[in-house]
């Protein structure tokens, strides 16, 4: 009897063993209820850029786009919560690229002229470059109203936007024209001229060499779309009114929350909007 209840006590120990051995140490991962969905990816939008008009676009040593619309393009996309894709083509073809889809948009300096406007939607304007009026530092003229600049010495480059608007908005002005913008600035230098009109951004450049330390600043002309155009604006496909709705609102924000001219302040000394 004694060896029967020894021999069942045996049995049960060795049982209890072997269910311990088989039962989890840990206890599993609780299960995600079966309505929750994974994250959804973040969507991408691709722009097309050139990568060869420094300093609005232009390529690294690494060939990575860089520039004042790539940062501006960056700062769009993350102010939409969307990933940027810069995808970099060349000039020619560029529309034809995003009219096939290869690209959702192009921030490559496109202004927005009629002949683009058949083909291509625009957002609304990012960047215009104004013409303005330089002078020399020791000028008294101020007002670059028609009236007021009436018998002055205007100097321009020939065949060109600058020399037409002379015509048409002044007159009674001495228009000068020249091959080059430099040849018209030295005149300005040398005293030849009262005032140079030309693209405020190469003009710009001229005043911060040291051949410019003669000269100012005098005033930007008042704003003329018949002969300086609208400025640029993203090129997007007609069909994708979704996404210029979007670029739109995003912009307006960057501008009003000054994101805007921190980073034209990198690039220009002047406002670009």
């Amino acid at each position: 009897m004694t060896k029967r209840v020894t021999a069942l006590l045996l049995a049960c120990c060795v049982g209890l063993s072997a269910a311990a051995q088989d039962k989890p140490t840990t206890r599993p991962a609780a299960e995600k209820p079966a309505t929750d969905k994974p994250a959804a990816a973040q969507p991408t939008l691709r722009i097309a850029t050139e990568g060869a008009f420094p300093p609005f676009n232009y390529l690294d040593s690494n060939s990575d786009p860089q520039g004042f619309e790539i940062e501006l393009g960056k700062a769009l996309c993350q102010d939409m919560a969307v990933t940027c894709t810069f995808v970099v083509h060349e000039w020619d073809g560029i529309i034809r690229g995003l009219l096939t889809k290869d690209y959702d948009a192009i921030m490559a300096s496109l202004a927005m002229t009629p002949r683009r406007k058949a083909r291509i939607a625009f957002s609304k304007r990012y960047y215009f470059i104004p013409p303005a009026f330089i002078g020399a530092k020791d000028s008294d003229i101020r007002d670059v109203s028609a009236a007021a600049l009436a018998g002055k010495r205007i100097g321009t480059t020939g065949n060109s936007h600058h020399a037409a608007f002379v015509e048409a908005r002044y007159p009674d002005a001495d228009l000068r024209v020249y091959g080059k913008l430099d040849e018209a600035n030295l005149d300005l230098l040398t005293g030849r001229i009262d005032l140079v009109l030309g693209d405020k951004l190469a003009l710009s450049r001229f005043l911060e060499a040291r051949e410019g330390a003669c000269c100012r600043f005098v005033a930007d002309p008042p704003a003329d779309p018949e002969f300086y155009g609208e400025g640029v604006g993203i090129g997007l496909r007609k069909e994708d009114k979704d996404l210029k709705d979007k670029l739109n609102r995003a912009l307006e924000r960057l501008i009003a929350d000054g994101t805007y001219d921190r980073i034209r302040s990198k690039y220009f000394a002047f406002d670009t909007k």
